[in-house]
């Protein structure tokens, strides 16, 4: 069955009364066929109310849907001559980090991304796309491997944050998060981040700082995730759903901070109803945003790193 998001239960359970009706239907019958015409006329209202001013919390758990294309999806439809980068040369290889060689619209250039599973196996292998200590630092390593060779950065994010367990930290998850924006911070080649997804607390921060951020429609970016707000405010990550307007976490929040620069539209209820369109819109901005920052001085791309950071937040003199 497909997945079912919390809030279009309704217009499932009206979908599900149209099945049944259907299957009780022989063609001889009228009045049955004005209910279920009735009922389509219901599931439209009903889709257009849901879909028209779609709150954070919807827009998180389309954020979250497992049939909205991930990195890889991304990766296959837009690049080409791609050459997958593995380990940090200090511990291991992390599949929840992507890093590689490709071709964007005839720019060679470096991938860095998030990897989510297709499958639970893959989810767990890949710890639901939260990174460890050796992710980060194999994105560094791609990150410098970048910088010394003049190719662009694209970065693509979808993680609820980086990897919380004992291990990670045993092995220096804070340090290898810091080292990685700090890196990313100081490259001398243009930056471009597209958020597809989840953005969530330092995972998305470690390889989501640059030149341009570009979202999808329906993709947040936060200092943390709003269960993990929750649990830290109120001790009851239940009430997630409650924090996630206060977070201001969205596309749209984040564009009239000055935060986003742009945001791609998605179809009504989420990427996964149309890829192709979604595919197309960050091939564009893509696209535009290299062109523009191809041709700009290395000083001048730092600087502006630098004054896009200093020019985040209100300062109130009392």
């Amino acid at each position: 069955m497909p997945f079912v998001m919390q809030f279009e239960r309704p217009i499932a359970e009206l979908e599900s009364k149209v099945e049944s009706l259907r299957r009780l239907d022989k063609g001889d019958n009228p009045e049955l066929h004005a209910e279920i015409e009735a009922l389509h006329a219901e599931i439209e209202a009903l889709r257009e109310e849901l879909y028209a001013n779609p709150t954070p919390w919807m827009r998180v758990q389309m954020a979250r849907h497992p049939e909205r294309p991930k990195t890889q999806d991304y990766v296959d439809e837009l690049f080409t001559d791609v050459i997958e980068l593995h380990g940090d040369r200090a511990f291991g290889d992390d599949e929840a980090m992507l890093a590689a060689l490709a071709t964007f619209d005839g720019t060679r250039c470096m991938i860095l991304g998030h990897r989510k599973g297709k499958d639970t196996k893959q989810n767990i292998k890949r710890h639901f796309g939260s990174p460890q200590p050796e992710g980060f630092r194999k994105a560094r390593r791609a990150m410098a491997l970048a910088d010394r060779f003049g190719l662009p950065i694209v970065s693509l994010l979808d993680t609820p944050g980086a990897h919380p367990g004992i291990d990670a930290e045993e092995r220096g998850q804070a340090w290898a998060i810091a080292e990685s924006l700090a890196e990313l911070s100081a490259v001398r080649v243009p930056v471009v981040v597209v958020d597809i997804g989840e953005g969530g607390s330092g995972g998305a921060l470690a390889i989501g700082f640059g030149d341009r951020l570009i979202m999808l429609e329906n993709a947040y970016y936060s200092v943390s995730s709003p269960e993990a707000a929750a649990s830290i405010l109120y001790k009851d990550s239940g009430r997630a759903e409650e924090l996630a307007g206060s977070l201001k976490m969205t596309a749209q929040d984040l564009v009239a901070l000055g935060i986003a620069d742009q945001i791609v539209p998605e179809p009504p209820g989420g990427a996964h109803r149309d890829p192709a369109m979604v595919y197309r819109g960050v091939a564009d901005a893509v696209r535009t945003a290299l062109t523009d920052l191809c041709g700009r001085p290395a000083d001048e791309l730092v600087q502006g790193r630098y004054e896009s950071l200093r020019a985040i937040g209100v300062i109130a003199e009392g």
